[in-house]
């Protein structure tokens, strides 16, 4: 004959079941994957800048919405390619001037890859890698984006 335990040792875990998992009318849980901040916007990033270099375009973009673009841009040119991937703003200077070219001037360089940077510069010819824009969007994109905030750069 077998006796129940005593109640001092009896376990407070759940015991184990064996029936159907009821089925529930809860609504589904939304996905974590968030889309691109509009149709026209070829990056998933929701917050920062966006590049489409084959369509030298730019945006920028918060809470998922654009709020700024698209604006024209060039990009690298053979031999010194704008690259392509998720970076993050590394630092900004109002004025930089390239050491690597002559000390040309760079206004409102905001970079997000080594020796790369949104900045004022030709919209009709490629660049050394960086991403120009005019004036005006140069001067949009330094005042908006801080260190840390996202770039997606696509091809």
């Amino acid at each position: 004959m077998t006796t129940a335990p005593p109640p001092s040792s009896v376990s407070s875990a759940p015991k184990p079941t064996t029936s159907t998992p009821k089925k529930t009318t809860t609504t589904p849980k939304k996905t974590t994957t968030k889309p691109a901040a509009s149709p026209a916007v070829p990056c998933t990033v929701t917050e920062g800048a966006c590049v489409d270099i084959s369509a030298k375009k730019a945006w920028l973009l918060s809470g998922g919405k654009v709020v700024y673009g698209p604006v024209s841009i060039t990009t690298g040119r053979k031999g010194y390619p704008t690259p392509a991937g998720t970076f993050n703003v590394l630092y900004k200077e109002k004025m930089h001037y390239s050491k690597e070219f002559d000390d040309a001037e760079m206004p409102n360089s905001v970079f997000f890859y080594p020796g790369d940077a949104f900045h004022t510069g030709s919209l009709s010819t490629p660049s050394h890698g960086c991403v120009h824009l005019s004036s005006s969007a140069s001067l949009k994109f330094f005042n908006t984006l801080g260190v840390g905030d996202p770039v997606q750069v696509v091809p």
